[in-house]
């Protein structure tokens, strides 16, 4: 066992990671205004001056597991109007497609355990351009794309610092730091670092008086003085490098116009001292935030390495043995990953690989969220909430959230989504399954879960629905984790079955409109996907019935099946609920087909693909033939059984033999249950064969969904013919826009009309493999669509995973796709091996788009680059 494998079984070496957002304002829970405004009560501009109530943020931060301390690097470069002490970014009004950070930086090693991080930021040497990305992008519409840091052409002479940042762990609580300047500019210029320390205020609430102190110790040492931090010391190599101090408070005459108080230092105090050279420190060196000044030119071409340390140990020379120590444990993640790579061969395949593992690992933060408290306010502080007019959240009293959790994107998306994170699992269960499981039972505790039995969305809509994604996640860790592990791990997958019944039966009680397996669910993550707002309430008893949401829960049914029939094997208990499963599955599979009589069901024969129904108040009903990726949803709903494993399960089986005899209209719609495949397998699907075949033949036409970089969201036949519907006078047009979005009806970065997600591709790729699975080769269909040449379903779907790992990996021209042609990015030496993994991509040509650094169902695509022997 490599010693990164050996440290995952202490606890304690997960104490201390990278837990500090890139973002804390502009989300929900920094949100005190009486309208919900949350973009504008605590935004960028007020962020340094501000104290937040529920988290914190910085560059490269890292914390404690309850964020009581902090870490995080600000930098200065002489010309700016602030220190750069948080990440810049548009808000979502502020932005012509949504929030958009507007900085450039790349994560590019980490460990499970946190004991080696690195990442790069490029700090321009320049005056950053605020003003001109604000005033760029406002002039824009939502025809024009995003107006990025590199088109204000800043980079344009490499007149910028490449600051590597990087962390190890001498033990568990002694944290080495290391930042390398380099300036790729001909001139030499000046660079302020800043490595600052501060704790989390959580005393001014009115439930705890206790708070940490730091202050000046002796040359090159900061003391931090707390009774439940583990670091007492922080170090600075450059013992002459100055001490500056501040209070973590709201700078209150500033933000709101009130008299200063005497002798307070506000958060804000460092900033001010360095740009304005005001009296804002305190002259008593101490205080709850402190930092060290490092005032230095980098000569042109040249690079400089500063060295910090964070321990409990009281030390003469806290930097004996720094550079022997970092270089242990930079062999130590090399073994790790070597051992995880061991089966790819590539350079180019590994590079992407570690690095979408290091930005899964990276976006780990410290979530803090308890609704009854926010909703209120506190004793000190009370929110100014008008409850006649829209609160979010208020049905959640009950939710606490107080734990690390893997964020989709730590800037522009710093909070959890329940459909993301189930996602994040699977390439996380590759390196870190306990963390992996552990994640997907957080969601089912009681206080995340309702007591009714949703799972909590996000959170500016606690109560929207994400489609329900975790049982299979589940069960796709569970074998994932017994594959590399040895053993199977049923007290998990036991616990999250029971939790998973409640959500289940919360589905089919609230989702199901009428009481017949149709089931609903709103946007359902895929935000502008429908021809108008899935969301929207409609009049007179109109509703409307959803291919999508129908198939997840089809879907929904056979993972809890598969799940209790793994458990059967060891509790026969689970035969019950194994057959409860399979009975709601085939009552789905009957509903998808005939929605009552007189009435369309979701599958059209003559198109040969699924689309919603819109049900209207006198009895009739609408098939909105929309090509999407709703279509193709339905063929997620797919589980292959041996047959040795029925033989394990005689009351299933019995009860399976009285369906199949007793109730002919539910098992002539499911594929070949009753008949064996090859090796004696049983397949369950909504899609039949003839339904498979024609549902693919549009799937695999690159006039429709397929791209040279995988499935898109929506058929292109819409790019010059858009599909239009109208209903009550009202006339609904959707074309099909492969990246940005043309539309804010879900906030303005949400565009589910053309590009290629991940999440989805990665189910299409999967449910593929197990059509194969019992098909094997009796079934070829033509690939690509009117190209003469058949291939079975194996080979479809490692086609289609070729395409979407060739959106980061080099081309025969040394083009990476999600670069966009930007040459800069494809063959400057030093960004020409970095990589972004973005929210979706470009539906033509592989451009990454949206959300910059979502390496959480993203790094899906680490799952795929791993040779499927192996897992």
């Amino acid at each position: 066992m490599n010693t990164e494998k050996q440290r995952l079984l202490d606890k304690e070496w997960k104490n201390w990671g990278p837990y500090v957002s890139n973002r804390q304002w502009g989300n929900v829970r920094e949100d005190y205004s009486p309208n919900g405004d949350a973009w504008n009560f605590a935004n960028h501009d007020n962020a340094e001056s501000r104290t937040y109530r529920w988290g914190e943020e910085g560059i490269a931060g890292i914390s404690d597991i309850k964020q009581l301390f902090c870490f995080a690097f600000s930098f200065w470069n002489k010309k700016d109007i602030r220190i750069k002490e948080r990440l810049f970014g548009l808000s979502n009004p502020q932005g012509n497609h949504g929030e958009d950070i507007k900085e450039i930086f790349y994560y590019l090693d980490n460990t499970p355990t946190h004991s080696y991080m690195k990442m790069v930021y490029k700090y321009p040497i320049n005056e950053f351009p605020y003003e001109d990305i604000l005033n760029e992008n406002a002039s824009r519409s939502k025809k024009d794309p995003e107006y990025e840091l590199f088109d204000t052409g800043i980079f344009d002479n490499d007149e910028y610092f490449d600051i590597f940042i990087e962390y190890c762990k001498s033990d568990a609580h002694d944290i080495l730091i290391r930042v390398t300047a380099c300036n790729r500019s001909d001139k030499d210029a000046p660079l302020v670092i800043l490595p600052t320390i501060w704790y989390r205020n959580n005393w001014k609430w009115g439930y705890n008086e206790y708070k940490g102190q730091t202050e000046a110790g002796k040359d090159g040492c900061i003391n931090v003085l707390h009774n439940s931090i583990s670091i007492k010391k922080f170090y600075s190599k450059n013992k002459n490098a100055k001490r500056v101090f501040c209070e973590n408070e709201t700078n209150h005459p500033k933000l709101d116009g009130v008299p200063a108080v005497e002798n307070t230092y506000y958060k804000d105090g460092i900033n001010d001292y360095i740009i304005h050279h005001h009296e804002t420190i305190n002259p008593e060196q101490r205080g709850t935030k402190a930092a060290f000044v490092i005032d230095e030119i980098i000569k042109a071409k040249e690079s400089k390495t500063f060295e910090f340390r964070l321990s409990p140990y009281d030390m003469d020379d806290a930097f004996y043995q720094f550079d022997e120590i970092f270089a242990a444990r930079i062999k130590e993640a090399d073994d790790f990953y070597s051992e995880i790579q061991q089966d790819t061969y590539i350079e180019d395949e590994k590079n992407v690989q570690r690095q979408a593992f290091a930005g899964l690992l990276w976006n780990k933060q410290f979530y803090h969220y308890n609704v009854g408290k926010w909703l209120h306010g506190d004793p000190n502080y009370e929110a100014p909430r008008d409850f006649k007019y829209y609160v979010r959240n208020a049905e959640w009293e009950h939710l606490h959230n107080k734990d690390i959790i893997s964020m989709p994107d730590k800037w522009e998306y710093p909070w959890y989504a329940t459909w993301d994170l189930a996602f994040h699992c699977v390439p996380f269960a590759i390196i870190d399954a306990e963390f992996a499981k552990n994640q997907l039972l957080l969601l089912t505790k009681e206080w995340y879960m309702h007591p009714n039995g949703q799972m909590p969305a996000y959170e500016w809509n606690l109560s929207d629905v994400n489609p329900p994604v975790h049982a299979w996640s589940c069960f796709r860790v569970f074998k994932i984790d017994e594959k590399m592990n040895g053993k199977p791990d049923l007290l998990f997958l036991e616990k999250v079955f029971q939790k998973l019944l409640l959500n289940f039966t919360w589905w089919v009680n609230r989702k199901d409109k009428n009481g017949k397996n149709i089931f609903g669910g709103g946007f359902l993550g895929l935000d502008n996907i429908g021809a108008f707002d899935r969301n929207m309430e409609l009049k007179d008893g109109e509703h409307l019935e959803q291919a999508d949401g129908t198939s997840w829960m089809a879907m929904y049914a056979l993972n809890m099946m598969r799940i209790a029939m793994e458990l059967a094997q060891y509790y026969q208990v689970y035969e019950d609920m194994a057959i409860k499963f399979f009975e709601h599955y085939l009552y789905i599979a009957e509903a998808m087909e005939n929605m009552g009589e007189g009435k369309e069901g979701l599958w059209n024969e003559e198109d040969g693909f699924f689309y919603d129904v819109l049900q209207l108040g006198n009895g009739e009903s609408v098939s909105l033939r929309l090509r999407s990726i709703v279509g193709l949803i339905p063929m997620f709903a797919v589980e292959i059984i041996d047959h040795h494993l029925l033989d394990k399960m005689p009351n299933f089986r019995e009860r399976m033999d009285w369906v199949l005899k007793n109730k002919p209209e539910l098992t002539k719609l499911v594929s070949h249950w009753d008949e064996e495949g090859s090796g004696r397998k049983h397949l369950m699907s909504i899609l039949r064969k003839n339904r498979l075949t024609k549902v693919l033949s549009r799937m695999l036409d690159e006039k429709e969904f397929l791209s040279s970089y995988g499935i898109r969201a929506m058929s292109k036949v819409y790019e010059k013919e858009p599909f239009v519907f109208t209903v009550h006078g009202n006339k609904n047009v959707v074309y099909y826009t492969p990246a940005e979005s043309d539309s804010r009806m879900f906030g303005g970065n949400s565009n589910w009309r053309g590009p290629i997600w991940f999440p989805i591709n990665f189910l299409i790729v999967e449910s593929l493999q197990r059509f194969h699975f019992y098909y094997g080769n009796s079934l070829k269909v033509e690939f690509p669509t009117g190209s003469g040449e058949e291939k079975n379903l194996d080979e479809v779907a490692q086609n289609i995973s070729g395409r979407l790992c060739s959106i980061f990996l080099k081309d025969e021209s040394g083009q990476r796709a999600f670069n966009g042609g930007n040459y800069k990015f494809n063959y400057d030496p030093h960004f020409k091996d970095y990589i972004t993994f973005y929210e979706y991509f470009h539906g033509d040509n592989g451009r990454g788009v949206g959300s910059s650094h979502q390496t959480g169902w993203t790094a899906t695509v680490a799952k795929l680059l791993k040779p499927r022997l192996t897992t």
